[in-house]
């Protein structure tokens, strides 16, 4: 049986500063920006868009990191690693991580790519337009993994959108290994329709062979299983993981676990803002939910809960109490 752990979850994933305005769609036309997706681009067109954009937030961000910032609000104990460069931005992302409680050590990137950043449009739909420069984040590698922390986590979840060059690979694959040996769980969300396109085989291996958990909007799930038929794909990741947790916007998320499964309504809200970090929140409240060994139902209310706050505005990172909203005491 595995020591108590010292954090309840570890995240790794890019280490990114979100810079988010609100725009119109003809401002997505001019600058050839695919709405509602992410799109991977270079130092200078990274340059350009900023230039570009009209006055924006700029706040430390990230898929896992935004996880682990929530993780922390609702009372949880986390760590992170992700690669950020000895730079400006760099700083503010150290700063705003640990501000948060997290344990987040990684050394910097000295003399190469500045840190990442994703430039997010947000229509007036409330839907996010993502171009991101990844930077120093792409080049985390093995050599970045603490093994100490993996072993004191009781889940390390891992972000689908590092996956983009095969040192990062190796370096999931390696956690999940560590995390195995020391008794620990690990915990995967697929990112985007695009990282599954991408990466399909790599994904299904981690997840068939490393992976106890499993995140995924419906459209990631069926495109990972290559089906349209989200019955047959829930029954697959039923075989494939201990337990998965898959959205479905308006039509509230679906918990599986071997014997199990929970329909979890959304939350209604007023209006939705921005949506920016509604899947990193999400999990965020199901992670802990699971980490407290809480029932599916549960978990998945947790994560409702805090999608649904995390929407009602600009940026990814909760302006409320997420322990008083969720109904949580102090010490989970």
């Amino acid at each position: 049986m595995a020591n108590p752990a010292k954090y309840d979850v570890l995240g790794i994933g890019n280490a990114i500063v979100d810079v988010i305005a609100p725009v119109e769609d003809t401002f997505l036309t001019e600058q050839d920006i695919t709405k509602a997706s992410m799109t991977l681009i270079d130092e200078d067109r990274a340059q350009s868009l900023y230039d570009a954009f009209p006055p924006a937030s700029e706040t430390s961000g990230g898929s896992a990191a935004n996880t682990i910032a929530g993780l922390a609000s609702l009372g949880a104990r986390t760590a992170y690693f992700g690669k950020v460069a000895d730079d400006t931005l760099g700083k503010t992302f150290s700063h705003d991580l640990r501000a948060t409680g997290a344990s987040f050590d990684t050394s910097p990137l000295v003399n190469g790519p500045g840190t990442a950043r994703c430039l997010i449009a947000v229509t007036p739909d409330a839907q996010r337009s993502m171009s991101t420069y990844l930077g120093a984040s792409s080049l985390f590698g093995i050599g970045d993994l603490d093994e100490a922390v993996i072993q004191d986590a009781a889940i390390t979840y891992m972000e689908g959108y590092l996956f983009d060059k095969d040192e990062a690979k190796e370096a999931f694959i390696h956690a999940a290994e560590i995390a195995a040996a020391a008794g620990r769980k690990t915990a995967l969300t697929l990112s985007d329709l695009f990282c599954v396109d991408r990466h399909r085989p790599s994904f299904l291996h981690l997840v068939r062979g490393h992976i106890d958990i499993l995140f995924a909007n419906e459209a990631e799930l069926l495109a990972l299983y290559e089906t349209d038929d989200f019955d047959r794909a829930l029954d697959q990741v039923r075989h494939d993981c201990a337990f998965a947790a898959v959205t479905r916007s308006e039509k509230g998320s679906v918990l599986i676990s071997a014997d199990e499964t929970a329909l979890i309504q959304a939350k209604p809200i007023e209006k939705i803002v921005d949506t920016t970090g509604a899947g990193d929140l999400y999990a965020a409240g199901v992670l802990y939910g699971l980490s407290r060994e809480l029932p599916l139902a549960e978990c998945g209310r947790l994560g409702s809960v805090v999608a649904a706050e995390i929407i009602s505005h600009y940026g990814a990172r909760a302006r409320k109490n997420l322990q008083q909203l969720c109904g949580l005491s102090d010490n989970g």
